[in-house]
């Protein structure tokens, strides 16, 4: 059987010393034949773990119950066997229970079998235990213990003193009076309470709630109440992520659990401006430094509880990078020998060590990293002292700026508050304002690392799984390469690159994506060669407190001129200027809290079954008040009431509750519960789960995902980037330049691979590839040394970039280098540099190769004629002469079809194709070189072969073309696009940023988000099942729903842009959605979906339950619409009128002159104002126009010129926009109709897509939007009149 999860314990463990050792000891301090009080052995006393009560204790109770009792999860233990001698001597004088006066007794201690008795005592002891000769305070300290999978265990222990007393005969002494006040000798007791979870506070709170119980009471009664204290943490739940935290009462405090912020992130039950308070920010840094190029680190306190807390401070800094090496922040002087290990590690010890440490382990190793919390300080075993590299410096300057801002004195926050009478009040007043400050440095360790690590994703290849460490490294400012070169090689960063590989919604993620300039996000809509743009030179060569934002955001901006640049001035410019909350005010979530019952007698099995019932009860009740549009905090409830289910044995109803959270919140579902507990159901639980459908659709959901995810576990490496080894063929060589991270798009890297095969065997060498690569990257460099003078930098535009330079030539206007940019060319004059304008690309006429004449020489020679003036450019280029013609001819074609087609991809693929070219000819050097680089002139032969004039319509209307496939190796199918408004005054703190948006669904479920105020991409690659999707629908400002061809209904937030909802109700896939229309303003909103079998469902989308459903007889309903009470639905040989309880009212069927045709409806449109159905076919290029009162045939019908087909109708104002397939120029094209409402006649025919246009949608009537098909995959934005 699986195992279950526990509550809140995982064991009880009180140590001390033996009792024979404390008489002996005793009896000499009395004789006086002891001088000083020594340290004793720490032995194991009493060992308390769950199950507390069983199902066998309670056989005869359990009779006849329905389910399962409490604690009948199964859990293998070894036993702790302890001969326990006999025991004159105890604290308080009161004998130990179980204990006679005669021989030896033997004690079955029951253990966890994760728990290590042996290192345990000197943990909770690490400085020994010490007799005292008077009362000491209680002193607490906490550990952490990692199992050999790196799976960790907290701890909490409190060393109490009680005093020693003995009678004259030997005997025990019962009360608390003494013979004389020097005989009075106290001893410790450790009680450590473990748990598989950090909450270091409130195990301290448990720990001191007991402790006034243990203190007034004998001896006697310790163990009973050490077990009774034990039994009811192992009754409380664990909060699930999310900001619902549980309460509970344990005498005279209220203990608080808070919750997990999300799934990846451990709780945070301690103070996290501890380490601020002991270093200072600079020293911070260094230590976060030695963490993340994996040292071996060593803290050192003389307060041992500020070990671990210090420790674990620093985990969550460098969230979400996780430590993958030792961890051990308390060892025992006994220990030390740890501090030897061959591998990188975080350990802690005394302060008393410092010298034994440095001497001893730092002879042995050379890179022991020493830190003194108590002074504040940082040594090392090198030489010259911490000889770690810097951070990266506009990093380090924005962090520093932020910790100077933070308010980290509770006293200032509290002075002008009157004093509470109430302790609990202090407590969760004091508490609030921890949350806030925790939540605050998380925000900035987190943008730390963020702005670290931003970039690291420009050089992954998602495909190969591949990260360009040679290229990453390549790009970093000089002074950052140190830092970085350590930390690529660490087990910390590989892991974390396998999250980036995997796309991981992680917090790093979200915070990136919030921060990205607007220039980055333009940029990312560009596939071109990377190089610094002339706003980046400017501030290379300027002083460097310019230079500090560089690698905050700032990214290279649109090269595109169809877009309008927005540059503007880029993050944190000014780091004095920057306000310590700019860019991390994330709003404080309201936190909810669930308050558990009066604790049970916890060792009576009817009451702690009575306690669940009591709990599962308040939680049916929250569920029923939270309010419908809160869909977390009631998942977090289902979750909640799900796992009190799963212990009290009521598995079937926890199954209920995991399935609800399903459907509430996908992003904290507890996979491995889920599954262990399906594993633990009993045949007649499974019997009875399988006749609930719901239920069985769970169970097999949940084992999908465990395959797929241990599957995915086997394939998840990371590989660096490594040049080729053996000859490839066509598909080896594809996959090695995507991995190189030279260019993505596969047409292309065939058309390289011809240039490079050229007049030989069809296989690269890996020496040409080399040769090839290496040239390619040699020219990068070039450019990043491009300096250019401010008298030149001021004629070009900030987001320009230099990517080609010729040698130094004599042209017509005077010698110099030529400069190609992605706009235009240029003439950089020697001497005193100077700028002479060539031409711009989209102003040329005419390019061709001539000769000029010297002295008895003809000289090849390149002449450019523009429009703008009247006498020809010419340039002396000389052997530079073929390439440059190649070049430029193929940038010139580029420029004119980006500019007709009103697409910049093109430009940028242009510019690809020429510096390919380039290469090529670079790495060749042949008489062949020209020839071959005329494989990669893909434009300008396109310019030659088919005439590529857009027709006059089409340009005036066309505005705009963006390319959603950019980030792919091939263009995808647009197949759903959806608009949803923006918000005005909404701040991105709040709601998201308050633009309206462009929701675009690609092949196979992935799903791309552009900001539709600049057509920047705002997410790249949402995926939303593996799946196609049929169908999009923005319900409200929260949520999108996405039906999809596996029979899901995918919920997508669009605040954090994840899928946490879905619904499962449909059993085919989902085709259409609707949204309700709602009689009164707070009566439920609904919507409706349908699936293609014929079933329509009615939902409450507050509640996402399903109110009605239907089944329609028809072939492949594909759409439903809701038009004055009515839904229409539209199948494939019918359209039918049907009320909402599911009565058919009336039914539509072909049209005659088409029923003994193939064809069948694709798509309908509901005219309200003029009470007309218009509707098309897939096969037939025309639009049948109907009466809504008398829809018996069609009273109009419209031909669409050269059309085959039609795919979608939508109305925009006055005007049918109808999108389809049809004929232009002799060739297939995709092609959009626009109809005059009034006249029935066709105003528009516009050709923008070489596939079938497969999805419109309208943005708010000024524009409509369109997706073609895979073979051109680009949306088409155009302009309505």
């Amino acid at each position: 059987m699986a195992h279950i999860p526990s509550g809140l314990l995982e064991a009880c463990v009180v140590v001390g010393a033996a009792s024979d050792k404390l008489r002996e000891l005793y009896q000499s301090h009395q004789q006086a034949k002891i001088k000083e009080l020594p340290l004793l052995e720490v032995e194991v006393l009493q060992v308390h773990a769950p199950p507390f009560v069983t199902k066998e204790s309670v056989n005869s109770e359990t009779k006849g119950q329905g389910h399962a009792p409490a604690f009948t999860r199964v859990q293998r233990r070894r036993s702790f066997i302890k001969k326990k001698m006999e025991r004159p001597c105890t604290a308080n004088g009161e004998a130990a229970k179980g204990i006679d006066g005669g021989g030896g007794t033997t004690e079955d201690i029951s253990v966890p079998k994760d728990l290590d008795l042996i290192a345990l005592p000197q943990l909770c002891f690490p400085g020994g235990l010490q007799i005292a000769s008077e009362q000491r305070e209680d002193s607490y300290h906490y550990l952490v213990f990692t199992d050999v999978f790196g799976n960790r265990t907290h701890a909490v222990v409190v060393q109490y003193y009680r005093p020693i007393q003995f009678s004259q005969d030997g005997g025990h002494q019962n009360g608390h009076r003494l013979s004389s006040k020097s005989s009075r000798l106290y001893t410790a007791y450790g009680i450590c309470v473990i748990s598989k979870y950090p909450y270091y506070n409130a195990l301290r709170d448990c720990l001191s709630c007991l402790l006034t119980q243990l203190k007034p009471s004998w001896m006697g009664d310790f163990e009973e109440r050490v077990k009774e204290f034990s039994a009811k943490l192992s009754l409380v739940p664990i909060p699930p992520p999310g900001q619902l935290h549980v309460v509970f009462s344990l005498r005279p405090l209220q203990i608080v659990l808070p919750s997990r912020e999300d799934k990846d992130r451990p709780a945070v039950d301690l103070d996290l401006h501890l380490p601020f308070l002991c270093f200072r920010p600079r020293q911070l840094l260094q230590i976060i430094t030695s963490l993340l190029t994996e040292q071996r680190v060593v803290l050192l306190s003389c307060d041992w509880a500020q070990l671990t807390l210090m420790a674990e401070s620093l985990m969550h800094f460098i969230h979400p990078l996780v430590w993958q090496h030792p961890f051990v922040p308390v060892l025992s002087s006994q220990m030390l020998d740890f501090l030897m290990a061959p591998t990188a590690y975080l350990m802690g010890c005394h302060l008393d060590h410092y010298e034994e440490v440095a001497a001893e382990v730092a002879t042995e190793t050379d890179d022991l990293i020493l830190v003194n919390i108590d002074d504040g300080t940082m040594s090392s075993s090198w030489s010259g002292g911490v000889d770690l590299p810097d951070i990266p410096l506009a990093a380090r300057e924005c962090f520093l700026t932020r910790a100077e801002g933070l308010q980290m004195h509770y006293d200032l926050e509290v002075c002008h508050l009157g004093a509470s009478t109430d302790v609990n009040d202090l407590r969760a007043q004091r508490r609030q304002w921890q949350r806030k400050l925790n939540t605050h440095i998380q925000n900035i360790t987190l943008e730390l690392i963020v702005n670290i690590f931003r970039e690291v994703h420009d050089h992954l290849n998602y495909e190969h799984r591949v990260f360009n460490s040679e290229e990453f490294l390549r790009s970093r400012e000089p002074a950052d390469q140190p830092f970085f070169k350590k930390v690529l090689d660490t087990h910390i960063f590989h892991s974390f690159l396998r999250d980036r590989l995997n796309r991981k919604m992680d917090a790093f993620t979200r915070m990136e994506l919030s921060t990205r300039t607007e220039a980055y996000r333009l940029r990312s809509m560009t596939e071109s060669p990377r190089r610094p743009t002339m706003q980046e030179l400017a501030r290379k060569y300027t002083s460097p407190e310019s230079r500090l934002s560089k690698r905050l955001g700032a990214s290279l901006p649109n090269l595109g001129e169809g877009v309008r640049s927005l540059v503007g001035p880029l993050m944190y410019t000014s780091l004095k200027k920057i306000q310590v909350d700019s860019g991390l005010k994330s709003p404080q979530k309201p936190v909810r809290c669930f308050k558990l019952p009066e604790f049970p007698p916890p060792l009576a099995y009817h009451y702690v079954q009575n306690y669940y019932q009591e709990m599962i009860t308040l939680l049916g009740k929250a569920i029923s008040g939270v309010a419908s549009e809160d869909s977390s905090l009631l998942a977090c409830y289902h979750y909640l009431r799900g796992f009190v289910n799963t212990v009290a044995g009521k598995r079937l109803d926890a199954l209920e509750d995991f399935q609800n959270l399903y459907k509430t919140d996908t992003d904290i579902f507890p996979g491995e519960l889920v599954n262990a507990l399906v594993d633990s159901l009993q045949d007649g639980e499974r019997a009875q789960a399988n006749r609930r459908t719901e239920i069985k659709r769970l169970i097999s959901r949940v084992k999908r995902d465990h395959e797929r995810e241990r599957a995915c576990h086997d394939d998840e490496g990371v590989k660096r980037f490594q040049l080729p080894k053996k000859h490839m063929q066509l598909e080896d060589f594809v996959r090695h330049v995507q991995e190189s991270g030279i260019v993505k798009d596969q047409a292309t890297i065939h058309r390289l691979f011809e240039a490079l095969t050229v007049g030989q065997q069809k296989q690269v060498d890996p020496e040409l590839f080399r040769v090839f690569y290496t040239f390619w990257k040699e020219t990068e460099a070039e450019a990043q040394e491009v300096a250019l003078p401010a008298s030149v930098l001021e004629h070009l535009e900030a987001n320009e970039c230099v990517f080609k330079l010729s040698s130094s030539v004599k042209t017509s206007h005077g010698v110099g280098k030529i400069a190609m940019t992605q706009r235009r060319l240029f003439l950089l004059t020697v001497g005193r540099p100077g700028y002479v304008e060539v031409t711009k690309f989209r102003d040329i006429e005419e390019v061709k190769i001539s000769s000029a004449p010297f002295l008895l020489l003809r000289i090849p020679s390149l002449k450019i004629k523009t429009t703008l003036r009247k006498e020809t450019f010419e340039v002396n280029l000389k052997s530079e002469v073929d390439l440059w013609h190649l070049m430029v001819k193929e940038m010139w074609a580029g420029r004119k079809m980006a500019d007709d087609h009103k697409d910049p991809q093109y430009m940028q693929q242009a510019l690809t194709n020429a510096l390919l070219m380039d290469a090529v000819v670079g790495c060749l050097q042949s008489q062949k070189a020209i020839f071959a680089a005329t494989k990669l002139a893909h434009f300008d032969r396109m310019k030659l072969e088919v005439p590529m004039m857009v027709p006059k319509t089409t340009s005036e209307t066309l505005k705009h073309k963006i390319n959603p496939s950019l980030d792919l190796t091939s263009p995808q199918a647009v197949d759903v696009l959806l608009y949803t408004p923006g918000q005005l005054g909404v701040s991105s703190d709040s709601e998201g940023d308050g633009n309206p948006k462009l929701w675009c669904a690609l092949s196979d479920g992935k799903v791309v988000v552009f900001d539709a105020a600049s057509w920047s991409m705002q997410q790249s690659q949402v995926q939303v099942g593996s799946s196609r999707v049929n169908c999009m629908l923005g319900v409200d400002r929260q949520q999108v729903w996405i039906g999809s061809q596996d029979s899901v209904i995918y919920i997508m937030s669009t605040r954090s842009m994840s899928c946490n909802k879905q619904l499962t109700d449909h059993r085919s896939e989902v085709t259409g959605l609707a949204l309700g229309e709602r009689s009164k303003e707070y009566s439920p909103k609904v919507a409706y979906s349908c699936s293609e079998e014929g079933t329509v469902m009615t939902w409450d989308v507050s509640t996402l339950q399903v109110r009605k459903q239907f089944r329609l007889s028809c072939d492949r309903l594909q759409s439903v619409q809701l038009c004055n009470g009515t839904l229409w639905c539209c199948a494939r040989d019918c359209i039918m009128e049907v009320w909402k309880n599911g009565t058919l009212h009336r039914k539509i069927s072909l049209p005659e002159q088409l029923c003994g045709s193939p064809t069948a409806f694709s798509s309908l449109l509901l005219y309200h104002e003029k009470e007309q159905l218009w509707t098309a076919c897939i096969d037939v290029g025309e639009l049948c126009v109907w009466h809504l009162a008398e829809p018996t045939k069609p009273f109009q019908r419209i031909q669409l010129p050269d059309c085959a087909g039609v795919t979608c109708i939508i109305k925009v104002k006055n005007q049918i926009w109808v999108g389809g397939r049809g004929r232009s120029s002799g060739k297939s094209r995709g092609k959009i109709y626009v109809v005059d409402t009034q006249r029935h006649t066709v105003e528009k025919e516009l050709v923008a897509h070489t596939d079938c246009v497969q999805a419109l949608c309208s943005a708010e009537d000024r524009y409509v939007l369109s997706g073609a098909a895979r073979e051109d995959g680009k949306i088409a934005i155009w302009k309505v009149e």
